[in-house]
């Protein structure tokens, strides 16, 4: 299965979309944590995890779904929040903590929901797999269409909700696809230190189910992988585990000296950035050119100063609000 040549664009300009997305809270959330770094100060107080350098991760499995398709993230889920279609404006203002965010500011960036396109995230390790795998029951037992898509990081494979989430789904071949977006890290710990196997995708044949592996970061090798699972779980099959290598270019979380980090890893991994990989991959498909690309820079660039100013000029939530919303 390979992507049209809308489709590629549509993948290179999402990836676009969310580095200059992460550039630009990168920078914010710096604002008033200097000199001596405290995460409780600034526009955007707490914790914040970019997703710089698994933008393949993103677009290459959502270039498949649409807004009826359930998708569950994990702590780190702005590539795929941008390429599900979430409300960006919105999504900012979240983060931000403003009236106007997806849950009036109450979530901020590691609980993001939008029902319109049926996307939601956890900061609550392997806690993706439970509601993708419960979505998925429901569709089946109302007999309406929509697959589910789990992500979970390469740590999230070795908790008990991994395994339990797997077998309910092969029992009752559910249309689920479990994504691990292995970055090869567990916030400090190396995957080699944590999992006893090589590759989380050969777990896939204890339950029944198909496992694919796909190396390199390669957005359109993903696309093809990930829309043969799709397809065999729209047409009933089952679900299928499925193991991206990618990369995490920045730290596990905003403030993270990574200090555990062999000497040059990071050098490494900024010449093996997808972005650049994938513009190339255009150029020499004639699918690109200098001046389309410079458009298609400039138009990401303008949907993201567009949501940031949103968020900016958004009022916070009157004090007395504060807990509405959170009980139902």
């Amino acid at each position: 299965m390979k992507p049209n040549q809308e489709q590629l664009l549509w993948m290179y300009k999402h990836m676009l979309i969310s580095r200059f997305f992460e550039e630009a809270i990168e920078t914010i959330y710096m604002e008033g944590k200097k000199p001596a770094f405290n995460m409780a100060n600034g526009p955007i107080p707490g914790e914040m995890h970019l997703s710089n350098g698994q933008e393949p991760c993103a677009v290459g499995v959502c270039a498949h779904l649409t807004a009826e398709d359930i998708v569950t993230h994990t702590h780190r889920p702005h590539h795929v929040a941008i390429a599900k279609g979430v409300n960006l404006k919105a999504m900012t203002a979240e983060i931000f903590g403003k009236e106007t965010g997806l849950s009036g500011g109450r979530g901020g960036h590691m609980h993001i929901f939008d029902s319109a396109v049926n996307f939601s995230c956890s900061g609550i390790i392997g806690q993706s797999l439970g509601p993708a795998v419960g979505a998925a029951l429901s569709r089946v037992m109302q007999k309406k269409s929509g697959v589910a898509v789990a992500y979970l990081g390469d740590a999230a494979a070795n908790q008990g909700v991994f395994h339990e989430a797997l077998n309910m789904a092969a029992v009752w071949r559910l249309p689920v696809i479990f994504i691990i977006e292995d970055n090869a890290w567990g916030i400090s710990v190396p995957k080699r230190s944590s999992t006893a196997i090589e590759r989380n995708s050969d777990r896939a044949a204890a339950y029944g189910m198909p496992g694919e592996f796909i190396p390199g970061n390669d957005p359109v090798a993903i696309f093809d992988v990930v829309g043969e699972a799709i397809a065999r779980a729209r047409q009933g099959e089952g679900p299928t585990l499925i193991e991206i290598e990618t990369s995490r270019l920045a730290g596990h979380f905003m403030g993270d000296a990574e200090a555990y980090r062999p000497a040059g890893e990071k050098d490494a991994l900024q010449k093996l950035d997808p972005i650049p990989a994938m513009k190339q991959r255009l150029l020499e498909q004639d699918l690109l050119n200098d001046t389309t690309d410079a458009a298609l820079i400039e138009e990401a660039h303008a949907i993201v100063d567009d949501a940031i100013q949103f968020a900016r000029d958004s009022d916070y939530a009157a004090p007395e609000t504060a807990m509405d919303k959170v009980f139902i």
